[in-house]
């Protein structure tokens, strides 16, 4: 038997442990998935609709529980209250577009013939969830998959164990069956062991590049479907036409929010020459009026990151880089809560180059660094010269030129004068070592069912 431990980033204690799964029994819960599958399909759209949102709306009634447990669980301070709001949000507008996007494409229907395409769902969906936004990375695919008529499996991250228990909790609260939607523990081995025995019809992943690899690996040959968002290291970029006080504030908190564990968080700032020195002023100052400590106090601003290695990370990028020349300008001491474990001070580098890890590998963390442009065109090369494209912010007074530098990057989603957002009425994709596939929106439905085609010659 394996024992997953949860480590609380709080005080370093054992807040949670579940036990693993054997193959055998992980075997069973995809089997009665697929079971149950067949009967929810046939249930009318308006039922499968109301039935998904109940779950969301008890979901909500947990709030006043799931937000200390998130503090426990990953660090984020209860002064946030959750994310409830784009858990409600993203719901809502796929189980408004559902009629409409899952319907029927009508080619022919004459006297002589009916010809259609319909979207089937795709059967058992696997949903691989991780910590950072432990429900709404999750309900991204477990709303839509739902509706879709299909069956869902999650595995949740061990950081956050309970929330993949609260979101089974309150979906089956909602009226949606046991066996349609179960939440498991499993290892490593046990997980891949299930895709590469095809136990599921599409898998969904958000984490590391490598478990992304590792996913693709397992799913060879299956010819199951996969949807994986993996690293980022998202830019922003400030022209010279840029609204100063509103870049700041927005790409800072976009940096530094959730200490910096958002999967399209800000991590490198390209600022036009001419604001270059007013906007690290006034990013300092910004960053220097957060409070680091205890997340279950409501005046602290950022909380511990989730884990200590995380943290480690993230010190030895910034020792790192400047060891090779960069300046730090937030001293470590401005921040008492900073303990060299978990607890981790932000930090804004300057005289950094693309030569130093921070600058191109995934920080994760409270950390960002800033570099002077001369243009468009240099600001678009560096935001390029990067292995992932997940989004990208450009902060300027000018649609068209937003739209212009967009097309020329290498990113999944171009944000104009707002960052670290994902709209579900758009798809949310990345490109590059950020993986493929596509959530949300219109999009999002068609990775999660199939084309069926019907050809009905009636003469």
């Amino acid at each position: 038997m394996t024992t997953i431990s949860l480590i609380s980033p709080v005080d370093g204690s054992v807040y949670a442990e579940r036990t693993a799964l054997p193959l055998a029994d992980a075997q069973d819960v995809a089997t009665r998935a697929r079971k149950a599958q067949a009967a929810w399909a046939a249930e009318p759209l308006d039922t499968r609709i109301a039935t998904v949102l109940a779950g969301v709306t008890a979901l909500e009634g947990m709030a006043a529980d799931i937000v200390p447990e998130l503090a426990w669980q990953m660090g984020r301070p209860v002064r946030y209250g959750g994310e409830f709001g784009g858990v409600r949000e993203r719901a809502d507008y796929m189980a408004g577009i559902a009629p409409d996007v899952l319907a029927d494409e009508m080619v022919e229907d004459s006297a002589k013939f009916t010809r259609l395409i319909a979207r089937e769902a795709q059967g058992v969906v696997f949903v691989i969830a991780p910590w950072n936004y432990p429900f709404l990375t999750a309900i991204n695919t477990i709303v839509p998959a739902l509706i879709a008529g299909n069956a869902v499996v999650l595995k949740h991250a061990s950081q956050t164990l309970l929330a993949g228990e609260r979101l089974a909790q309150a979906f089956h609260a909602g009226g949606v069956p046991q066996d349609l939607f179960q939440n498991v523990v499993l290892d490593h081995a046990t997980t891949e062991a299930l895709i590469a025995d095809r136990a599921f019809d599409f898998i969904n992943f958000t984490g590391s590049v490598g478990g992304g690899r590792a996913i693709e690996k397992a799913a060879a040959g299956t010819f199951s479907g996969t949807g994986l968002e993996l690293g980022g290291k998202d830019p922003g970029y400030v022209r010279s036409d840029a609204d100063l006080d509103a870049a700041v504030d927005g790409l800072m908190d976009g940096a530094m929010f959730n200490s910096g564990q958002c999967c399209c968080g800000i991590e490198r700032i390209y600022v036009h020459e001419s604001l270059y020195d007013a906007f690290v002023e006034k990013a300092v100052t910004w960053v220097r009026a957060q409070r680091l400590g205890n997340p279950l106090d409501q005046d602290t601003t950022m909380g511990p990151m989730a884990h200590k290695r995380f943290a480690a990370i993230v010190r030895d990028q910034v020792a790192e880089a400047v060891a090779q020349g960069a300046h730090a300008l937030i001293d470590v001491s401005e921040f008492p809560a900073d303990d060299g474990g978990a607890y981790l001070a932000p930090q804004i580098l300057t005289h950094v180059t693309h030569d130093m890890r921070v600058m191109r590998e995934e920080s994760f963390g409270p950390v960002v660094g800033i570099m002077p442009v001369k243009d468009d065109a240099e600001a678009i090369r560096l935001m390029n010269d990067c292995a992932y494209g997940l989004t990208a912010s450009i902060w300027t007074r000018d649609a068209n030129a937003a739209r212009s530098i967009g097309a020329q990057l290498e990113t999944g989603t171009v944000l104009m004068n707002r960052c670290d957002y994902l709209d579900p009425a758009l798809c949310w994709t990345g490109c590059k070592d950020t993986g493929r596939g596509a959530a949300l929106s219109a999009l999002g439905y068609l990775a999660l069912t199939r084309a069926k085609s019907y050809h009905l010659n009636k003469a």
